[in-house]
């Protein structure tokens, strides 16, 4: 959960006049989930933000899927992936199912519109790059290592710096994703356990109100298309909110790690818990110290899961053959683990310095056709001696 923010200029109570300098009235806006009983934040704007010129459908919302072959573990290189395109059109489609969908992205270019997923929550992990998250909420400069948290309804562009290399992870998801609930009290105040708290959250910091007549274009993915609306006020038109419901940054290297005298196992990674998938972060952190430990992770099955790892930097002590920017995918259905030597190389290593990304899906993950181009065909042999 968030905690209350405010920016901006507000009426001492909700629901009643807010008047501007020459009388008329701000126009008030709530923004809430699963419906006026989850979080919320209320805004005013300087124009009603149902006043739309017009609409139209951009394209269908459409991602071609390979052909089911034999169930493998899967490894894609994305550090070569095509760049070209602002933040949304740079995305290539890697795996999806009805819960989230992932992608990678190397924006070159800021987006000249606005851009709002209705049916969920956007992630974007922010690999390299620097520049700001615009939204009607404020601005929010992103950095490497940044997960950007935009929940539903928020209308957003990225404006990266120029002359600054972007890479991006995105995460989808058709719901809200939030902190685990086991790092939470029943106030919603982050517990004295839990692997990071409110300090490390980042809220936007500068609202800029913008009252400029002209064409505005904002797009709207929605009911399985992409759909343009036209105003003639600015989207950034708010001169305050305040609420639970905004968009955050969180940095990966504020995540601190929960290590054990033996090996403890991938929940104690997690970071996000998402409608039917989990996000979780490996960092740097100190291995494990019992006498006899052995580091590099057991042989295990994915019963329920598929596992994803997006590999950011470092050293993956229990992985050969992969890179930075690599993707694996291991389903569900036939176990995995570390490689060859791997297992018996670890054993006396003190520490590591790996950064990665981790999505489990509780439920099977399609590969797209875009990914094959990415593919290394000889990783499900990757075990052998």
């Amino acid at each position: 959960m968030t905690y209350y923010y405010r920016l901006g200029d507000l009426p001492h109570k909700r629901h009643t006049q807010f008047r501007k300098s020459d009388g008329s009235l701000h126009h008030e806006e709530v923004m809430g989930i699963h419906g006026f009983a989850g979080i919320q934040s209320i805004l005013y704007h300087l124009y009603p933000p149902t006043r739309v010129q017009r609409m139209e459908v951009l394209r269908r919302d459409h991602v071609e899927y390979e052909e089911q072959g034999p169930l493998r573990h899967r490894h894609f290189r994305t550090e070569g992936a095509a760049a070209g395109g602002d933040a949304l059109e740079a995305r290539v489609p890697v795996a999806g199912n009805g819960d989230v969908m992932l992608y990678v992205a190397r924006p070159d270019r800021a987006m000249d519109y606005w851009y709002k997923h209705s049916a969920g929550d956007d992630v974007l992990f922010i690999h390299d790059g620097e520049g700001v998250l615009e939204t009607q909420f404020g601005l929010l400069r992103y950095r490497p290592g940044d997960y950007l948290v935009i929940p539903t309804g928020v209308l957003w562009r990225v404006v990266p710096d120029a002359g600054s290399p972007q890479r991006h992870l995105v995460i989808e998801a058709v719901g809200h994703i939030e902190p685990p609930k086991r790092y939470l009290n029943r106030y919603g105040q982050f517990l004295e356990h839990s692997p990071y708290c409110e300090r490390d959250i980042r809220p936007p910091d500068e609202l800029v109100t913008v009252d400029e007549p002209g064409e505005y274009e904002v797009r709207v993915k929605a009911r399985g298309q992409i759909n343009r609306f036209f105003y003639s006020h600015h989207p950034l038109d708010v001169v305050g909110w305040d609420g639970h419901l905004w968009p955050y940054a969180f940095n990966i290297e504020d995540f601190e790690p929960i290590v054990g005298r033996v090996h403890q196992p991938p929940p104690v990674h997690q970071t996000f818990d998402g409608p039917g998938f989990v996000v979780c972060s490996f960092v740097p952190r100190l291995f494990d110290f019992h006498p006899e430990a052995i580091p590099a992770p057991y042989n295990h099955s994915n019963v329920d899961s598929d596992e994803v790892l997006y590999y950011v930097e470092g050293d993956f002590m229990s992985r050969k053959g992969i890179e930075r920017a690599s993707i694996t995918v291991h389903p569900n259905g036939i176990p995995h683990g570390p490689h060859p030597g791997t297992y018996e190389g670890s054993i006396g290593k003190k520490e590591t310095r790996e950064l990665a990304v981790m999505v489990d899906t509780f439920r099977p993950l399609q590969i797209t056709a875009a990914a094959q181009d990415l593919e290394d065909d000889g990783y499900p042999f990757s075990w052998l001696e």
